[in-house]
C-alpha cells in the first residue's frame, strides 16, 4: 500500500448504500404486503443480497491489482459462459419475454450485470498490455500508422463489442448493451487511441441502433412515446406519465419519507426503473438534487482516483467503473423525468435487485483498491 484509501469515496458509498436501503424499505412495503402479506419481504431479500456483495467488495479490495489484471480474461470467459447459460432451459429463466437470469439453488443471478465489470477489467488489461507491447517493440513512433491502428487496436476492440452485442441482443437487453458499449468506448477513447476510431464506432453504433429499433415494434414504440408522450397515456406512455405525476406532486420539499401515493400500484416498476420518481415525490426537489449531487461527487472522486493512478490498468479500470456507475445513474434519472427514453436499468445502490448491487459494490471495492496503491 502506497497511501491511504480514498476516504471521501468510502464515506460517499456508505451514504448511498445506507439511504438506498432506507428508501427501499419504505418504497417496497406496499408491494411486499400485497404479494407476501408482510411489509419487509423485499428489503430483507435485498439485505440477503448485500452480504455477498459486501464480501465480494472486501475481497477485491485486498487482492493485488496485478493479480486482478492477470485473471481478467478468465473472468470475462466465465461471464460469457454464464450469459450463454441463460438460454438453456434447465438453468435460464424467462420473464416478460426476456432471457436474462439464471436460477441456481433459489438464488437469481443476472450475468449481464456482471458483464459490466468483467468487460471493463478485460479491456483495461488488454489496452494496457497493448501499450506496453508497443513500447517493447520500439514502434511508438509508428503509433499513427493506419495499418497498425486498424489491425492491432480497432479490430480487436470491435470483435469484443460484437461478441457482447450479439449475446445481449439475443436476450434481449439493449439497455445494458448501451451502458456497457458506452463504458468500453470511454475507456478506449481515454487510452488515447486515434479520434477517428471513436467517431467510426459511434457512427456504427447509431446505425445498428436504428436497425434494431426499426425491426422491433416495441422499441420503436418506446422512442415514439418519448417524443410524444401524450399519444398513448394509458398504454405505453403510462409509466412516463405516472413518473412525471409522482415527481411533480412532490413539489419543493416532498410529501415526506414513506408518504408516496404512486408506489401503491399506480407507478409501474416502482422498486426498479422508477425509484427516482418515488424519491422525487417523497423528498421533493431538495432530496432529488441532493441525490444528483452525490452521484456527481462519485464521478469526481472516481475520476480523481483514475487521474492519480500511475498504473495504466488501474487507471483505465477506475475510469471505466466510475463512468459506468454514474452513466447508469443519470440515464435512470433522465428516464424518470422524461428527458430520455425508458431504459429499464436500475438506479445504482437504490433499485431492488441483487445482481446489480453485487457488481456495484465490487466496483467500489476495486476503486478503493486502486486508490490505496496509487
Amino acid at each position: 500500500m502506497k497511501k491511504h484509501i480514498s476516504y471521501p469515496l468510502l464515506f460517499l458509498s456508505i451514504i448511498l448504500i445506507f439511504f438506498g436501503f432506507l428508501f427501499l424499505s419504505t418504497l417496497s412495503a406496499p408491494e411486499s404486503l400485497r404479494t407476501f402479506a408482510t411489509t419487509n419481504y423485499f428489503v430483507l431479500h435485498q439485505l440477503r443480497s448485500l452480504i455477498p456483495a459486501l464480501i465480494l467488495g472486501i475481497i477485491v479490495f485486498f487482492i493485488p491489482i496485478h493479480i486482478i489484471k492477470k485473471f481478467a480474461p478468465y473472468l470475462l470467459l466465465i461471464n460469457l459462459f454464464l450469459l450463454i447459460l441463460v438460454f438453456i432451459p434447465f438453468f435460464g429463466s424467462e420473464f416478460w419475454g426476456a432471457k436474462r437470469w439464471i436460477i441456481v439453488g433459489g438464488f437469481v443471478l443476472q450475468p449481464s450485470e456482471l458483464l459490466k465489470i468483467t468487460s471493463i477489467l478485460y479491456l483495461s488489461a488488454w489496452i494496457s498490455n497493448r501499450q506496453v507491447d508497443k513500447t517493447k517493440k520500439d514502434i511508438v513512433s509508428h503509433a499513427k500508422n493506419t495499418i497498425y491502428n486498424i489491425t492491432y487496436i480497432l479490430l480487436p476492440f470491435l470483435f469484443l463489442l460484437s461478441i457482447i452485442s450479439i449475446i445481449l441482443i439475443m436476450q434481449p437487453d439493449l439497455s445494458t448493451l448501451g451502458i456497457i458499449g458506452l463504458t468500453l468506448l470511454a475507456i478506449y477513447f481515454g487510452s488515447k487511441t486515434p479520434v477517428w476510431h471513436t467517431v467510426f464506432i459511434v457512427l456504427g453504433g447509431i446505425a445498428g441502433l436504428i436497425a434494431l429499433i426499426k425491426f422491433e415494434p416495441y422499441r420503436l414504440g418506446r422512442l415514439l412515446v418519448f417524443l410524444h408522450p401524450e399519444t398513448d397515456p394509458l398504454g405505453i406512455g403510462f409509466q412516463v406519465k405516472q413518473s412525471l405525476i409522482a415527481i411533480g406532486s412532490g413539489g419543493f420539499f416532498g410529501k415526506g419519507l414513506g408518504l408516496s401515493y404512486q408506489k401503491f400500484g399506480f407507478l409501474p416498476q416502482a422498486m426498479t426503473d422508477s425509484v427516482f420518481a418515488v424519491l422525487g415525490e417523497e423528498t421533493g426537489i431538495i432530496g432529488s438534487t441532493i441525490l444528483i449531487i452525490l452521484f456527481l461527487l462519485f464521478l469526481w472522486f472516481g475520476f480523481k482516483i483514475a487521474k492519480n493512478s500511475t498504473d495504466k490498468f488501474a487507471k483505465f479500470t477506475a475510469l471505466g467503473i466510475t463512468f459506468w456507475i454514474t452513466l447508469q445513474a443519470f440515464i435512470n434519472i433522465s428516464s424518470a423525468i422524461g428527458i430520455w427514453p425508458l431504459a429499464g436499468i436500475p438506479l445504482p445502490f437504490f433499485s431492488y435487485g441483487g445482481s446489480h448491487l453485487l457488481t456495484e459494490l465490487a466496483g467500489v471495492g476495486l476503486l478503493l483498491n486502486i486508490s490505496k496503491n496509487g
